[in-house]
């Protein structure tokens, strides 16, 4: 049968090369909108590469091949509506599978083979069925055959010519040609064309191939519902990338690339261009990049990693905040814990992971290394996000771990993701404890997302070794309108994100009158979104307030070049101090490219104690002196004490001592580009 089979195949090839007229005029493509997919796993549950998935149309007896790839997977897209046979088939291996099924317009139908388990729709006979399908698809072969045959000899004996196919027997064996000699030129419109030969050898790539990790990934089903969060179109989200698409991707690597430029103006017109208390702006009245980055994700046989480095301000400002390891220690000051100075080997790295994805249910990743914060809703790329400066609740809250995270999707539409940190946006451990956290993410509908944030154990406070935090950060975002081809409004979406957590232990309480070391933190934030012409505008009004007692997480004014380590008698973070804070934004977006994002926005905060950068600015009159842990003289020099009254005295008199200029407002505009590839 197999000797025929070729036979028939040969015949075929030359019969329809030859008469692409006719073909032309009878074959139409169908619309064919399913698809079949799954993976190929051995008796163990390991996944196998390699193995040959044959996909059968039972009325039409048309067989469709692809192989399984390095996780298993196979997926044969753009089938008809009909029922189909699948199995699969690799030497040494007995999977005694056969599904069929009765495919619909648009369905994905899943087929999972397992080497040891037992027949899911057919419990015999896999040969027999196998045999049975060969045997049809080569009569319907030798039909086709017979029929072109006719038609061809009935188009040339209308032109005159005699007939040069032979008249065959039903379902027999090809007959000899009679092809016709030079002097009798062939019909217009036919070709004839000899068979090639079968190559002994599969043939050489062509020149300038790519090599399989660079090409491009298999194009998935039209509706994805194995991969997590895939099955609709989340880039609407407030915090996650509006891109669709990839410039360029392979099966190895996909690479990424961020920048973002501003010019801001503060309108206190601080001397020193400091603008204070946030973590997206810095300087006022001039151009600069807060970002530039470029990395990108490696993945290849379930093996993931990803690197993405960090120039620009933020490779200054995110540091800064972590009081676990400096570059100096200060004296009379816990801060820096140890030695090899993380802060500077960590600096240039926004993302720095690598990891396994495990096949379990819909995904299972295991990463270690630096990852990004989920705390705040925003994300820590300003390129995602609805407004450029986020509310004191994302604003002061961890833009980073280090640590290891698991990311478990027991359905593609929810995300269960435990954390073991060094601490709150630490890159080192400050006492005895590791912080553990975690993220619940639901998302069962393309217009909802629900995401819960929970932080505790950690013992985040220079020496206080006793202390533990808590923290809980949740929100909810609502899209409740949707028409993206109008040219009026297109969108319309809302994110609501609440916080609370406490510190206590070490004499430290969570409630309770402020005078008995009160830590506690409460806040929270709004935002309302509108897009409008196809989504080319995006609009966006909102903000939050946040209550702070203690102080932990309220940002510290950068006043003599002040670091989290080394604070400042200027804006002191003692128990039971309160920072309460507000503050709205209005935002406009204009965004003609998925890549690209000009913005303005206009803002003002305000706080109920001197908190913003005046006038004066915080810089002392001959810049910082080394010692911001120190009150400083007007001669710029420092008082060497924490102590007002001692600093005084050192200084030559209490007009003698330098205080920055703080405020209680804010009122800033600001302007940049984004881009996101």
């Amino acid at each position: 049968m197999k000797s025929r089979s070729v036979a028939l195949f040969a015949g075929a090839l030359l019969i329809i090369s030859g008469s692409l007229v006719i073909e032309q005029r009878n074959l139409q493509a169908q619309s064919a909108s399913g698809s079949i997919v799954g993976t190929i796993s051995d008796a163990s549950g390991a996944v196998v590469q390699g193995v040959t998935v044959r996909v059968t149309n039972l009325q039409e007896s048309v067989t469709r091949t692809t192989l399984s790839g390095p996780a298993g997977e196979y997926s044969v897209n753009d089938l008809a509506p009909a029922t189909y046979a699948v199995v699969a088939l690799k030497p040494g291996m007995n999977f005694s599978q056969v599904f069929t099924h009765g495919l619909v317009t648009g369905e994905l139908f899943r087929a999972d083979f397992n080497s040891g388990a037992t027949n899911v729709n057919s419990t015999s006979g896999i040969e027999q069925k196998l045999e049975a399908m060969e045997q049809r698809i080569e009569q319907r072969t030798e039909r086709r055959i017979e029929q072109l045959e006719a038609e061809i000899n009935t188009l040339r004996s209308s032109q005159g010519q005699p007939a040069v196919l032979p008249v065959r027997q039903p379902h027999g064996p090809l007959l000899a040609m009679n092809l016709p000699t030079p002097s009798l030129p062939p019909a217009p419109g036919i070709v004839a064309i000899a068979a090639p030969d079968a190559p002994s050898t599969p043939p050489a790539p062509p020149a300038g191939a790519l090599p399989k990790a660079l090409e491009a990934p298999d194009a998935g089903p039209p509706v994805d519902n194995v991969t997590p969060f895939a099955f609709a179109d989340f880039t609407w989200l407030n915090g996650a990338s509006r891109n669709k698409d990839t410039v360029l991707d392979t099966k190895f690597f996909t690479p990424e690339a961020r920048f973002d430029t501003h010019y801001m103006e503060d309108f206190n017109q601080p001397i020193d261009h400091t603008i204070v208390g946030s973590t997206e702006s810095f300087r006022s009245g001039e151009i600069q990049v807060e970002q530039a980055s470029v990395g990108g994700d490696f993945h290849w046989d379930n093996v993931r990693g990803r690197i993405l480095f960090m120039e620009g301000l933020y490779a200054t400002t995110t540091p800064r905040t972590d009081a676990s390891s400096t570059t100096a220690s200060y004296p009379g000051n816990a801060g820096a814990v140890g030695q090899w100075d993380l802060q500077s080997a960590y600096r240039y790295v926004s993302e720095a992971y690598g990891g396994y994805h495990f096949n379990v249910q819909h995904g299972l990743n295991v990463d270690a290394g630096i990852f990004v914060s989920y705390v705040g809703l925003f994300s820590y790329y300003n390129f995602d996000n609805w407004a450029y400066q986020p509310s004191y609740v994302s604003s002061n809250t961890p833009w980073f771990f280090n640590g290891v995270r698991v990311q478990w999707f027991p359905t593609n539409k929810l995300k269960i993701e435990p954390w073991f940190i060094n601490g709150w946006q630490s890159y080192a451990r400050y006492n005895s404890h590791p912080g553990l956290g975690g993220q619940l993410l639901w998302m069962p509908e393309e217009w909802f997302k629900l995401v819960a944030n929970q932080y505790g154990f950690g013992q985040d406070n220079p020496g206080l070794p006793h202390t533990e935090r808590t923290h809980t950060d949740d929100s909810i975002e609502i899209r409740f309108y949707n028409d993206p081809e109008s040219t009026g409004l297109s969108k319309i979406a809302m994110s609501l994100t609440a916080d609370a957590g406490c510190q206590y232990g070490g004499g430290i309480q969570c409630t309770g009158a402020p005078s008995r070391n009160k830590e506690s933190f409460i806040g929270w934030m709004a935002y309302n979104r509108y897009w409008f012409r196809k989504n080319l505008l995006g609009l966006t009004l909102g903000g939050g307030e946040m209550s702070n007692w203690g102080r932990y997480l309220t940002l510290l004014p950068p006043i003599d070049g002040a670091l989290a380590a080394s604070g400042t008698p200027y804006f002191t973070e003692n128990p039971g101090q309160r920072a309460h804070m507000w503050d709205s934004t209005v935002t406009l977006q204009y965004m003609p490219k998925e890549y690209l994002t000009w913005w303005i926005e206009t803002g003002y905060r305000h706080s109920d104690v001197p908190y913003f950068t005046g006038r004066g600015g915080v810089t002392p009159p001959k810049g910082n002196n080394g010692f911001p842990q120190y009150y400083t003289c007007m001669s710029g020099t420092s008082a060497g004490t924490s102590d007002l009254a001692a600093a005084q005295v050192a200084c030559g008199g209490a007009s003698q001592v330098w205080f920055p200029d703080l405020r209680r407002s804010e009122a800033k505009l600001s302007a940049g580009v984004l881009v996101r590839f």
